[in-house]
């Protein structure tokens, strides 16, 4: 199938060209005809399968539509045309490039980003002018209605992406509000890991005669991404593993996931006393901060990056060929997202995971989840002299996802950290 058959404008295919794409995905096959119908869509795929253009696309079809339209004398319709809400910074920056990247044809198009940790007032100026699209993290949005300068009365979509984290983090009730904002008739396409429980509730509220659409599920393998588990005696260990495997020539760019904000900075500054090119990324910085550290990593300037979980969300960033789980994940499937910012763009990746004896609950939660075993692996002269721990029994209460410490060799108290960038730029300079 290719892009044309699907219908869409000209402008879009142009574009679509541009950027160097022939034919749609599997998620975009499916999710596109319906979006474009007009349906309100539930879509499950996995991460970097294309599930920003397939919402992308339809909602610049809705702006091109628009263009079309005749003004209503004496109207004063204010307020963006599509909105999509999302659970983090970092992902409502990547779905704003997607929207001016595929809509870089569209004539005069606005697009335009609320997210936390950025200064109101660029915000401000951008709610008060002409707006197609906007993308929002729901707790930022919710102080701009408050103040009545966010106006959704003029929106035609809302699309919720990644829905199953942003309930997992609290917004809820600020999703309720916001959608409450919007016109009744508004469609709604709501992109999540899985519709059960809660998510499945919040579907039934905001959704009209849904269509169903589940395309490369969470559980089917990652057939550009090799997996590997290798168990640690203890926390020395785990640090001897890591070690020799940044130190390795293949690793082009790694992604070491941590389970806290404080873990990331130690072992970021730890990295950098080695002599890495290495940063750390979570909630707690400053937003000018976190853009200048994933501008590094695009432009290469960082080998390394040491990441938690929230703050990796929405990374693209082709050139990852390592991602290593320093600190388990909080959820299984929390694993899945993790792995998929590696083997993007057609490349090949490899999954590393760093286990003690104490993670084997998480390990067996992941394996269940994902239906797949991770296969074992040692490193000469690093072999673990413990055997590797037996898998659960069926019903057993897991454990893992816990922060590692921080617990440095020699059993030393923690020192803070915070000395990841010696400067405003980065990264602090190899000694």
């Amino acid at each position: 199938m290719t892009f044309e058959a699907l219908n869409l404008h000209e402008a879009l295919v142009r574009a679509l060209q541009a950027a160097g794409y022939t034919e749609p995905t599997g998620v975009q096959a499916e999710a596109i005809p319906p979006a474009l119908a007009g349906k309100d869509l539930m879509v499950s795929s996995r991460t970097g399968s294309g599930k920003t253009a397939s919402f992308m696309l339809p909602a610049l079809t809705k702006v091109l539509a628009s263009r079309s339209l005749p003004a209503t004398p004496g109207s004063k319709a204010r307020g963006p045309r599509v909105l999509v809400l999302t659970p983090t910074r970092e992902l409502a920056m990547q779905v704003a490039k997607a929207a001016s990247d595929y809509g870089r044809f569209v004539p005069g198009l606005r697009v335009a980003t609320v997210v936390g940790g950025v200064p109101y007032g660029a915000q401000l100026a951008a709610l008060r002018g002409p707006l197609d699209i906007l993308i929002a993290t729901p707790g930022r949005l919710i102080d701009h209605l408050g103040s009545g300068k966010a106006m959704l009365g003029n929106l035609d979509m809302l699309v919720l992406d990644e829905a199953d984290r942003m309930l997992d983090m609290g917004f809820i009730d600020d999703i309720r509000l916001i959608t409450e904002a919007t016109p009744a008739a508004r469609q709604t396409m709501m992109y999540s890991a899985t519709f059960a429980g809660h998510v499945g509730r919040l579907a039934q509220e905001l959704l009209r005669d849904p269509q169903r659409i589940e395309v490369s599920s969470q559980t089917e393998a990652h057939g550009d991404i090799e997996q590997r588990l290798h168990w640690a005696d203890d926390f020395e260990h785990k640090n001897a593993l890591l070690d020799h495997i940044l130190t390795e020539k293949n690793v082009d760019q790694a992604l070491v996931f941590t389970s806290t904000q404080r873990d990331a900075d130690w072992l970021a500054d730890r990295l950098h006393e080695m002599g890495h090119s290495v940063a750390s990324l979570h909630g707690g910085m400053p937003q000018g901060r976190r853009n200048r550290v994933l501008q590094g990593l695009r432009s290469k300037q960082l080998r390394v990056l040491v990441a938690t979980d929230v703050a990796a969300r929405g990374i693209d960033v082709p050139t990852i060929s390592h991602v290593i789980n320093f600190g388990l994940p909080m959820k299984e499937e929390d694993y899945v997202h993790r792995i998929g910012r590696t083997g993007r763009a057609g490349r090949t990746g490899l999954a590393v995971t760093l286990a003690e004896r104490r993670d084997s609950g998480m390990i067996h939660r992941i394996q269940r989840y994902t239906t797949q075993r991770i296969p074992l692996a040692t490193i000469e002269g690093l072999e673990p002299k413990r055997s590797a721990p037996l898998p659960m029994p069926a019903g057993a209460p897991p454990r893992g996802g816990k922060s590692f410490g921080p617990r440095p060799a020699g059993g030393k108290p923690f020192k803070p950290a915070g000395k990841t960038f010696a400067k405003p730029g980065f990264p602090r300079p190899a000694r």
